[in-house]
């Protein structure tokens, strides 16, 4: 009859091996490729109590980058968001992708192109400027 000895030098070199060996492919996770995009994006905003909008401003502009799948998802998000930061949207108008904008022959500056690629880092949305109305 054969004995099994098993020391702790044999145990901890079996269990270094099996930590260095890649996983099967079936036991990782692929990376997703992100399908996030940011679009910019120009928000008209009425008055409402709380807005921290100029005492006589009439309502605001706001040039905003969100991130979202498509276009639509970006500006459910930004009217979520600015609803809840206690401002009243009125309307959003779409100004497309940074690749798009591009296309089109827009001057995008070093500081937008930050503010874009931190809004898709972030998965967030940035308001970039605000341009109050008055009378």
């Amino acid at each position: 009859m054969q004995s099994l000895c098993i020391t702790r030098a044999s145990w901890e070199n079996r269990l270094n091996f099996m930590q260095r060996r890649p996983k099967p492919s079936f036991m990782t996770k692929p990376k997703k490729n992100s399908r996030q995009q940011v679009y910019t994006l120009l928000v008209e905003i009425g008055r409402k109590d709380g807005d921290g909008l100029p005492d006589k401003a009439t309502g605001a502009a706001l040039v905003v980058y969100a991130s979202g799948i498509d276009e639509a998802e970006a500006v459910r998000e930004t009217v979520a968001i600015l609803k809840q930061a206690d401002t009243a949207p009125l309307d959003v108008s779409g100004y497309g992708t940074l690749a798009e904008r591009e296309a089109e022959g827009h001057d995008i500056a070093d500081d937008e192109r930050a503010l874009m690629q931190r809004a898709l880092d972030e998965n967030a949305v940035i308001v970039a400027q605000v341009t109050p109305f008055y009378d």
